[in-house]
């Protein structure tokens, strides 16, 4: 399966590492690099994070990480999984 990542989620992961950058670089590549770890083991496991809260799709899912959540659909058709967003899981889309 082949991950992509939306141009909204890679904006807004910018901005987000921009944000925590600003108190420490090293924290800020330690989330990057995780988070990407996870992301890039999605196709080992696409369905192990919950149905999605926003989402009344079964293929679209939450992943948490730290405070975070970030959405991503699965497409058993085109064998992609679609990571569309992150945001602090505190705040509405």
């Amino acid at each position: 399966m082949l991950v992509k990542r939306t141009r909204k989620y890679q904006t807004n992961f910018l901005d987000i590492l921009q944000y925590i950058a600003k108190d420490k670089i090293s924290a800020s590549e330690n989330f990057k690099n995780e988070l990407d770890e996870l992301i890039n083991n999605l196709p080992n496991f696409p369905y192990k994070y919950r149905e999605s809260l926003y989402s009344d799709d079964k293929n679209v899912r939450d992943m948490t990480y730290k405070k975070y959540t970030i959405i991503y659909e699965v497409n058993l058709d085109k064998n992609t999984i679609d990571i569309l967003n992150i945001f602090n899981k505190n705040k509405p889309l």
